[in-house]
């Protein structure tokens, strides 16, 4: 196995159409909100959401530290596939993790495999960082009966 693949994949079911899934992914207030969990907030989240464009935002922990993410986005074929790189790092260097999604859906119910990639952690990097990935999909999933509630009360 190429260094490279190391990493970690992550499969959902959401109750909610892929488009709905896709704009959570892609629209920095829902980034905001899903990315930093209930706990921890994410503050000034940006996208520039082209092949190319990049991303960034600062997580602030609970000790009050600050963690500054970014990346670029590396695929878009909307509402199905988003590759971006993913860094914690304060520099940017050739060496970044890849997240992955891709997303399937019936109309209903959307399918999702996120796989974070990349080899540049430890297998003991690699389970805290699906534990923490795994709490921002829960997150994520919780956002989206207000934001279908939300659509439907508008209609």
């Amino acid at each position: 196995m190429d260094e490279r693949d190391r990493g970690y994949t992550i499969n959902r079911t959401f109750d909610a159409p892929r488009e709905v899934v896709w704009e959570v992914w892609t629209t920095p207030e829902h980034f905001a909100v899903w990315f930093g969990t209930d706990q921890v907030e994410m503050r000034d989240v940006t996208f520039d959401l082209r092949v190319g464009g990049s991303w960034s935002g600062v997580m602030v922990l609970p000790d009050g530290s600050e963690k500054f993410w970014h990346g670029v986005f590396l695929e878009i074929e909307e509402p199905s596939t988003l590759v971006m790189s993913i860094s914690d790092e304060d520099v940017t260097t050739e060496e970044y993790e890849l997240y992955t999604l891709r997303l399937e859906g019936d109309g209903e119910t959307t399918e999702m495999a996120l796989r974070q990639s990349g080899g540049h952690l430890s297998d003991e990097e690699y389970e805290y960082a699906k534990a923490g990935t795994s709490s921002f999909m829960d997150s994520l999933s919780g956002m989206l009966p207000r934001i279908l509630k939300a659509r439907h009360d508008a209609l």
